[in-house]
């Protein structure tokens, strides 16, 4: 029910009265509104609009201020149509003594100010409610109750458990079918041997999802859960899950694991089920609609949507591919069914890839943080692995080649060196500790620039950037296998790809010779300069004022002082 009153229509009454902010003193209109759950809070709350989707649907239809008190990656103004991004937890804005605080500073400062006012004070409440685990349906965990009416609810005994159903069922689409299944329905009492009746609701499937990972630990065991397997795997290293329902799931799993450790079904020490947590951000993208004059809003899918534009690229509205009858933009929202804005990812695989899709949704954003669909993103993605793919064909068509000694390149070759083994470095990282893959990629992405530049004619060249490709092959992998596999069968010969150790960083390839540094005049950025290693600074101020194009910039002037910050920049001060 309170599901019903949270998304139906929100409509509301002002009362004419006011209430003052307890903390900026500012008159607020008092509205009584019929998406106020009783059960939150004291039934009165305080309406962000700015920042709750519910609230700015109701101010918005009542023309009520709406007042932006976050700063989001949406900027610092809260603009009709309603935006997912506005609900981020930023820095504080137009919020006097507590604006720049974070999300967490605000929340502390605000409530100490409260509890010094003696007007309220932080607390923890507990939303959960008594869980309806019953489902009327065939598929599900049998709940292992018999009705008597004599003896009243018997649980099932142990050995006769665990209750299977039939498999000679076939649903005929209307009301529970095991309730139509005599030989499963109809059963003696455990208790007096009478006739009863089996219990026909099986469980929600979130109690099966709940305890799964603990099963797979022993999977043959048949007996009992705790084995040495059981305490050697758990807790898990890894839960993945996406935000829209991780945050129940995480918190079922932690129910079944800690009580089945009160219970000794697993290791007393073994209380939660997961070591780390990663929580998947939504996938957002544009909602076209429209509202007729009497009924229901239609929403279309974007894809079925065609952009008009004027001769200077800009958007001047959009129609319906079917009707050519204009559509209405509703903005960027979160893919759903009921807003029809979904993107079957069927479409990109029919005419990109698989890979091209999992390359795009792996590079466009951090993987716990909103992703905006972008056909153009889906296009860059395809021409990224394309160009890989050209790379590794034009190098494979001149021959395969074999190892090299560190010791025979250049300077050149050793820096294209260095840049694999730095990025591979980057990359390994990135995969496992920070788990950004997005920026695991951008890595890859300049390494093949560098790639793309590097002279090819001599055998040495080659095998530097042989091992390059073979690095990069790898380091894609585990976002596009697919292409992956099939370039590296071209590389190596003989080999797969599924048989290869996750390479190891040469740490001789990262010792550098020469390094680059910036060189700029009076802070401006003015040229490069490749210097040796140990370059003295004497020498360093030398060859920076010896560059061409800092020359054009410093002849005439007089230098004051020059700065030279070892590693990174060179600043001559005229």
């Amino acid at each position: 029910q309170e599901a019903d009153v949270a998304t139906q229509e929100k409509k509301g009454m002002a009362t004419g009265l006011t209430v003052t902010h307890p903390l900026s003193g500012e008159q607020l209109p008092l509205w009584v509104a019929n998406y106020v759950l009783m059960g939150y809070g004291e039934g009165a709350v305080m309406a962000v609009p700015a920042h709750d989707e519910r609230d700015f649907e109701f101010a918005t239809k009542y023309q009520l201020p709406i007042k932006p008190v976050i700063r989001t990656s949406a900027g610092d103004t809260t603009p009709a149509p309603w935006n997912a991004l506005y609900t981020e937890h930023g820095a504080l804005i137009n919020s006097g003594k507590y604006n720049g605080l974070d999300f967490k500073q605000a929340v502390d400062a605000v409530s100490a100010d409260l509890k010094t006012k003696t007007l309220g004070d932080k607390r923890t409440v507990y939303r959960l409610r008594d869980w309806g685990i019953s489902r009327q349906r065939y598929w599900g965990t049998p709940i292992p109750i018999i009705h008597c009416d004599a003896c009243g609810d018997v649980g099932v005994p142990d050995d006769q458990l665990p209750v299977k159903l039939p498999e000679d069922l076939v649903p005929d689409g209307s009301g529970n079918p095991l309730n139509k299944h005599a030989a499963f329905l109809h059963c003696p009492c455990p208790k007096c041997g009478k006739p009863a009746r089996r219990e026909t609701d099986t469980m929600d499937t979130f109690v099966d999802s709940s305890w799964y990972f603990l099963r797979y630990t022993s999977a043959d065991n048949d007996k009992a859960m705790v084995d040495e397997r059981v305490k050697y795997w758990l807790p898990a290293d890894q839960y993945i899950g996406g935000i829209e329902h991780a945050i129940l799931h995480l918190l079922y799993s932690r129910f079944f694991t800690r009580a089945m450790s009160d219970l000794g079904l697993v290791d007393q020490d073994k209380k939660e089920p997961f070591k780390n947590l990663l929580t998947q951000g939504m996938v957002l993208n544009e909602i076209f609609f429209r509202k007729p004059a009497a009924g229901r809003i239609v929403y279309f899918n974007p894809l079925d949507v065609e952009i008009k534009t004027d001769e200077r690229g800009q958007r001047i509205g959009a129609i319906l591919k079917s009707d050519g009858q204009p559509v209405e933009s509703g903005g960027i929202g979160t893919m759903s069914k009921s807003k029809n804005n979904g993107i079957d990812p069927q479409s990109i695989i029919d005419q990109y890839g698989a890979d091209t899709a999992r390359l795009f949704m792996m590079f466009a954003s951090p993987p716990e943080q909103t992703l905006e669909w972008s056909d153009t993103g889906v296009e860059g993605s395809f021409r990224f692995l394309k160009r890989v793919w050209k790379l590794v064909y034009e190098h494979v068509a001149q021959g395969v080649t074999t190892a090299y000694s560190n010791a025979e390149l250049s300077a050149d070759l050793k820096s294209v060196r260095f840049a694999a083994h730095a990025t591979l470095q980057k990359v390994s990282d990135d995969y496992g500790r920070r788990q950004q893959f997005n920026t695991a990629i951008a890595a890859v992405m300049e390494l093949m620039n560098l790639l793309g530049k590097t002279e090819t004619k001599t055998p040495l060249a080659r095998s530097v950037i042989q091992e390059a490709l073979e690095k990069i092959v790898i380091m894609l992998s585990p976002i596009v296998p697919h292409i992956c596999d099939t370039l590296w069968r071209e590389l190596k010969p003989g080999t797969q790809l599924r048989d290869q150790a996750w390479p190891a960083v040469d740490k001789t390839a990262l010792v550098q010779d020469e390094i680059e540094l910036v060189v700029q005049v009076s802070g401006k950025l003015r040229g490069h300069i490749t210097v040796p290693k140990d370059a003295t600074r004497e020498a360093i101020e030398v060859m920076a004022r010896e560059n061409l194009n800092v020359q054009k910039f410093i002849d005439g002037q007089t230098i004051k002082k020059i700065v030279v910050v070892p590693g990174r920049i060179v600043n001559i001060v005229v």
